[in-house]
């Protein structure tokens, strides 16, 4: 049986989503984050392939990565709708979305996200121009990349209600995550009108709401 090993607010909350829309049996582990370094704990790091969420166990299988881990489940499990078939017209589309979730869209965001760190754990007498030289790589390199995914997302989700078409797929799990944070940030809203309705529609879907009671801690914090 596949069993996933869930750390508290991390990227791991799109594979719990997906086992609960397959809606079959899987076993579950939480663990907590350190409370003073918000690390995985020494006994996740230990077992997991790259120390990092998510990861899970079948049998003597231990495998990472998000979307390898969706492919593989989907391979095990009676997934098929959530993967649009070899060759039909929908393929080529759901196959860009869901890579471009991690490929893409997310080490963007992480990158950004490490460089807002970086600006609040500088030296105070450093800390304006490390902000100063932040924000010109995010003028110059994070905010055109990411608006040009965003541009198109906005203008599929416009003629389309999911990102592969007609259809809910496993492309949505996968971007799932990073566009909930996005529209925690405050990046969606009026720039995005229909990728927020989007997001709010995935959030009120009931293996969505089965997965946030499952785990009982997600906030959104750092993946």
């Amino acid at each position: 049986m596949i069993t996933l090993h869930h750390l508290e607010n991390s990227q791991s909350i799109r594979i719990l989503w997906l086992l609960e829309e397959l809606g079959g049996e899987y076993g579950f582990k939480m663990y907590d984050r350190d409370t003073e370094t918000m690390l995985a704990p020494d006994d996740y790091k230990a077992i997991s392939p790259l120390g990092t969420a998510p990861f899970i166990t079948d049998g003597k299988t231990v495998l990472a990565e998000s979307n390898a881990i969706i492919d593989y489940i989907l391979d095990q499990t009676d997934g098929h709708a959530l993967r649009p078939a070899p060759k039909t017209a929908d393929r080529a589309q759901y196959l860009f979305w869901f890579h471009a979730a991690q490929g893409s869209y997310q080490s963007l965001q992480t990158g950004r996200f490490i460089n807002s760190i970086a600006v609040d754990r500088s030296p105070r007498l450093v800390r304006g121009i490390i902000r100063k030289v932040m924000g010109m790589l995010d003028a110059a390199f994070y905010s055109p990349r990411l608006n040009t995914v965003m541009n198109l997302m906005e203008d599929d989700l416009s003629r389309h209600p999911f990102l592969a078409g007609e259809a809910f797929t496993a492309a949505d799990i996968a971007f799932g995550y990073t566009l909930q944070m996005a529209s925690m940030r405050g990046d969606l809203g009026e720039n995005y009108p229909h990728t927020q309705a989007y997001v709010d529609r995935m959030e009120a879907r009931p293996a969505w709401q089965a997965a946030l009671a499952k785990d009982g801690k997600f906030t959104g914090v750092p993946t």
